[in-house]
């Protein structure tokens, strides 16, 4: 059951990732544009780092919990 869980949240995790990536390369382009429009930048930036938290917190949940 664990292992199944386990899965999906690493399978969850790499998609993740993925649109990460693809935002990083969407600021980059919208960065080299000639007229950048710093709303949809912003807003791109701020969706970045919720993605980046999330991210986070789910490498964080695959960690097993030691008891001391």
């Amino acid at each position: 059951m664990d292992n199944d869980l386990d899965e999906k949240l690493r399978e969850r995790l790499d998609e993740m990732r993925i649109a990460h990536r693809d935002l990083d390369d969407a600021i980059a382009r919208l960065g080299e544009a000639t007229y950048m429009d710093e709303i949809q930048m912003k807003r791109l930036k701020m969706r970045k780092l919720a993605l980046k938290d999330t991210i986070s917190r789910l490498e964080s949940s695959l960690i097993p919990d030691l008891d001391a």
